[in-house]
């Protein structure tokens, strides 16, 4: 199958459709970290989806004859997240009516980025694209288009660790849960504050020395979810 992977700068999913034998691309706007900038699109991805095709980051040009057979999606979540809604409006207007309360002063663009996210969001969902699948966290796009179809956690595909993923999917089937795959959900660390976090996101934010980083750490695909992914979704499809 022709596959891209939208928003994937790691290719931890583009790699796992490639050890299966599929012609399978990732696509962002960054370098792509996974090492095979033969396989990564480094640009605008409607304009790949477009054109079913277009040049890669080693310069090689992927033709068009072919259209995308599916698309896996990991949007930015920055502004879509539940876990970033008290940076929208000022601390001091906590107790008043969303409608009356202030945007954040060090973030007063915020719903203006979020508003953007969610176009974004909406736009992978409508591609031209029979089979489509858009990974996100717990956020606004429950309300803005519906409820996900499943949320999986790395745990359940044999990674020790905890992040809620959201996916809404159309044209495939939900992600089959093995619970012979089932591990602990891992381990967290205590600051003195009193605040819990799950080890692998500290230890991914203790790497980061960039806003940037720490948004790329904090988003990555796990291998067994990865794994996962890539089998069931082309597996029996003509």
């Amino acid at each position: 199958m022709k596959i891209l992977v939208a928003c994937e700068e790691s290719q931890a999913i583009t790699k796992e459709l490639r050890k299966l034998g599929h012609e399978a691309y990732s696509c962002d706007l960054l370098d792509c970290s996974g090492g095979r900038p033969d396989w990564h699109f480094k640009c605008d991805v409607f304009k790949v989806i477009k054109n079913n095709g277009g040049v890669l980051q080693n310069g090689q040009l992927v033709k068009g004859n072919k259209k995308w057979e599916m698309m896996i999606a990991h949007p930015p979540c920055t502004y879509l997240a539940v876990s970033g809604a008290r940076w929208y409006y000022h601390p001091e207007d906590k107790d008043k009516p969303i409608k009356d309360r202030r945007p954040h002063p060090l973030h007063e663009k915020r719903a203006e980025f979020r508003e953007d996210a969610v176009k974004f969001f909406l736009k992978l969902w409508h591609v031209k694209i029979d089979k489509v699948v858009i990974e996100n966290p717990i956020g606004i796009m429950s309300t803005r288009l519906f409820p996900p179809t499943q949320i999986v956690h790395p745990w359940m595909f044999g990674d020790k660790a905890s992040k809620a993923t959201c996916l809404w999917i159309r044209g495939l089937d939900k992600l089959i849960i093995n619970n012979d795959k089932f591990v602990d959900k891992g381990d967290y660390l205590e600051f003195p504050s009193g605040k819990k976090m799950q080890k692998w996101y500290a230890e991914a934010l203790s790497k980061a020395k960039t806003p940037e980083q720490r948004r790329t750490l904090r988003s990555k695909t796990f291998p067994g979810m990865a794994s996962a992914m890539a089998k069931q979704w082309t597996k029996n499809i003509k």
